[in-house]
């Protein structure tokens, strides 16, 4: 069988009644396609912004996160054709006031104000209430201390106002990014812009997702900015510009978790097409996650081939530099024959939701014996049962309800529709992945 997804608008719908999950009774053998990544497309979409020319996003993808990115630089002043597959970027002068909605895309948060900067108008951000709980300080305080002017009670939260000059200074800044990589992406992307470019250094523990500033790196590099990234804890780029380069986005790798986590849960087959042989996405992981846990797994011309075992295997892992697989992961820890623990995610506490918390209730909920702990998860083999898994408007978090729906009779994903965040009609996709294989409702 093969899958694809459609589009959805802007907003999320208003939360219904919960969804059943399709509980899965046999071997899915299905081959599927997915939206474009997230990360890749927001951060092409903000370098094309700020270049010396028209840019093109081929295969973007269309999501909430991704339309609020283009609606933010469109407020700034650029020129953002959304019409087709492949979005069409022209920069403009940011020479206006204008009003950010984040919703919650924390890369709308945390990569728009440095560019807001650049303005010469007052620029106002706002986001859904929970964003305004969302970690936002550090850039705040570090755009300060790069001649920034910013306007937000001294609260370090949504909302704020920058107050643009047309110019930013730039310079050396010392962040403390352990909390989110996203600090330093934000400051980098826009760095070659700043009459003395950026050189940020991070000092504090162990930064998250350091694979998500390889890929901001990566992507600089490819409009043909110098950025230097040889010392640990330090990325300096010069100034100068940016030049106009389109992108090719790869499929979303952390949304292909819950449909690669089909195949271990339900011990049959899934194959993912174009999945990179080279990525710095995150989501790349889940090829040694799965193999872990007793999953056979190949990767060749025709994509990613992941086949599930009779009985999944449990793991002890770090997921610092990939916690935004943690939920799926943790949906399987839930379903293994074994103990498993997962450490190192501290830092997810302060994402759509706190995801430690939010795991250990929901998967506790449905029966799991699973221990919270600071900075992670502990699992022990225990016999699961229906009922409502709450997603706490977190996308991850419904991905990982319809994993454990798709092992367990009777989970009920409560507003699965807010997956539009990052996957078009994520509900639709995974119906008909697993149609033919599962339990008539009811039955």
């Amino acid at each position: 069988m093969t899958s694809s997804a459609a589009a959805p608008g802007p907003s999320l719908p208003a939360p219904a009644d919960p969804w059943p999950a399709p509980r899965v009774v046999r071997p899915v053998d299905i081959v599927t396609s997915l939206p474009g990544s997230k990360s890749l497309t927001n951060r092409a979409l903000v370098l094309a912004a700020l270049a010396d020319g028209p840019s093109v996003v081929r295969r973007a993808l269309r999501s909430r996160d991704t339309l609020l990115m283009a609606q933010a630089l469109t407020s700034l002043g650029s020129t953002v054709d959304t019409s087709g597959d492949d979005w069409t970027v022209t920069p403009g002068p940011f020479d206006r006031d204008a009003a950010v909605d984040c919703g919650l895309a924390g890369t709308v948060m945390r990569f728009v104000p440095p560019i807001a900067g650049l303005s010469t108008g007052s620029v106002a951000f706002d986001g859904d209430a929970h964003m305004r709980k969302r970690p936002v300080g550090e850039i705040l305080t570090a755009l300060r201390g790069l001649g920034v002017d910013v306007h937000d009670d001294e609260r370090g939260a949504l909302p704020f106002t920058i107050a643009g000059t047309g110019s930013v200074r730039g310079g050396t800044v010392v962040i403390d990014a352990s909390a989110s990589s996203q600090f330093v992406s934000a400051l980098l992307l826009a760095g070659a812009t700043y009459e003395h470019g950026v050189d940020v250094r991070h000092d504090g523990k162990p930064i998250p997702s350091l694979p998500h500033i390889e890929m901001t790196v990566s992507m600089l590099r490819a409009h043909g900015v110098d950025v230097d990234d040889s010392d640990a804890d330090r990325w300096a780029v010069a100034p100068g510009p940016i030049h106009a380069a389109d992108h090719l986005i790869e499929p979303d790798l952390s949304n292909a978790g819950p449909f690669v986590a089909l195949a271990a849960a339900t011990g049959g087959t899934v194959t993912v097409r174009d999945w990179p042989t080279t990525t710095d996405q995150a989501g790349d992981a889940l090829r040694g996650i799965l193999a872990a846990m007793g999953c056979d797994v190949r990767l060749d011309d025709d994509g990613l081939h992941v086949t599930g075992p009779e009985r999944l295997t449990g793991v002890d892992l770090d997921l610092h530099d990939v916690g935004e697989l943690t939920p799926v992961v943790a949906a399987l820890c839930a379903l293994a024959d074994g103990p498993s623990h997962l450490r190192g995610i501290a830092h997810i506490r302060g994402h759509e939701t706190d995801r430690v918390t939010a795991l250990a209730t929901e998967l506790a909920g449905l029966g799991a014996d699973v221990t919270e702990h600071p900075d992670g998860l502990s699992f022990r083999p225990a016999p699961l049962h229906g009922g409502v898994f709450h997603t706490y408007a977190d996308h991850r978090m419904a991905h990982a309800g319809v994993v454990v729906g798709a092992a367990v009779d009777g989970v009920l994903v409560e507003d699965v529709a807010t997956t539009a965040k990052t996957f078009p009609d994520f509900a639709g996709a995974w119906t008909r992945v697993t149609d033919g294989a599962t339990r008539p409702a009811g039955a």
